[in-house]
């Protein structure tokens, strides 16, 4: 959204025809012309491959997870797979729609409204993304932490509700950034406004969650310790490691967007520093690589998943879909870490 960063394509700087007023000299240096999008047309080969190769290995993933999800009825596929749908959605209307056909193809020569009201989707979009991601954590946190109630409360139909509901707030927490401000034209100081918009977006999409998964991941962390010490040290389960994987790829590849936002808004604007213009760039490129990197690491995890990946494809290749399952793939499979309580199993 800048639309989580739309990339400038205009390789030329942009004189600025309008004069620097007090109240802008006295915020942010003074720099005589708009920056030049120092990246070129990277971001836009960039974002072109991310699309063309990510939605393909999503949908793939979407596919792999709904199965499991449908023979196991665990909830951390459900969630899995919640996830999955929201990045499919973040690369369809940020990826695609934001970045590629609104910033390169039309060069951002959309109405107003339209750019607004896709804000809306953008960022909810974000918001469900990220916090499916916290219903992932704390139902971990319940399973290894607190065994005997999760398996009391959870169910299909309770775990529905959750992602219902975190999908219904996400767009909620969507609507006021219709005001958001586009960076890339904001020649002016900050408002008051944009200054409460770009803080919600940090707090909301990595400050709050981020919060989350440390206090969360170093519980299950530290109870699996204790375990060690009272009997054989337990392997890392599979359902852990994919849950601290997530996570940290998370606040590792959004890390630079917050940052670069922040430094927009009290240090230098991107309109006017060829630095921040080119470091927001990045900063959105990596963001997005977040929307395609699970697939890869559930395939280093899961066994399970690898051979229904397999299964996945192999159907797709039979006449009528009346394949039968691969060898070697079980019809059951769950995922459970030696050491762990039933009920904790991915």
């Amino acid at each position: 959204t800048e639309r989580a960063g739309q990339p400038r394509v205009t390789l030329l700087p942009t004189p600025n025809g309008s004069g620097l007023s007090q109240e802008f000299e006295g915020h942010w240096p003074e720099i005589p012309e708009r920056s030049p999008c120092v990246a070129g047309v990277v971001p836009v080969i960039y974002y072109s491959v991310l699309l063309g190769l990510g939605l393909p290995v999503n949908l793939l993933t979407a596919v792999a997870l709904a199965r499991l999800a449908a023979r196991t009825r665990k909830p951390s596929y459900c969630y899995l797979l919640a996830l999955t749908a929201s990045d499919i959605v973040t690369q369809v209307v940020i990826v695609f729609v934001g970045f590629l056909l609104q910033g390169a193809v039309l060069a951002r020569e959309v109405p107003r409204a339209v750019v607004r009201t896709a804000n809306i989707l953008e960022f909810a979009a974000n918001h469900a993304s990220v916090w499916i991601a916290v219903l992932l954590t704390v139902d971990r946190y319940s399973a290894l932490c607190h065994p005997l109630r999760h398996r009391a409360a959870s169910s299909p139909g309770r775990t529905r509700r959750a992602i219902a509901a975190v999908l219904g707030a996400a767009l909620l927490t969507g609507i006021p950034f219709y005001w958001w401000l586009d960076v890339w034209r904001d020649a002016d100081p900050p408002s008051t406004l944009d200054e409460v918009l770009k803080w919600a977006h940090c707090l909301i999409v990595y400050f709050i969650p981020c919060g989350v998964f440390l206090v969360a991941n170093s519980a299950i962390i530290c109870r699996l310790r204790r375990r060690s010490h009272r009997g054989p040290r337990p392997r890392l389960g599979k359902s852990t490691a994919i849950l601290l994987g997530v996570t940290t790829l998370f606040a590792l590849l959004w890390a630079p967007r917050i940052f670069v936002i922040l430094y927009h808004l009290y240090v230098a604007p991107v309109y006017r520093d060829w630095r921040a213009h080119l470091a927001l760039d990045v900063a959105n490129m990596a963001a997005m690589l977040n929307t395609a990197v699970n697939f890869g690491l559930y395939c280093l995890v899961s066994k399970t998943f690898r051979a229904t990946v397999r299964e996945v494809i192999h159907d797709t290749h039979l006449p009528c879909g009346l394949g039968s399952r691969p060898v070697g793939v079980v019809a059951e499979p769950v995922l459970k870490a030696p050491g762990v309580p039933k009920g904790a199993e991915l």
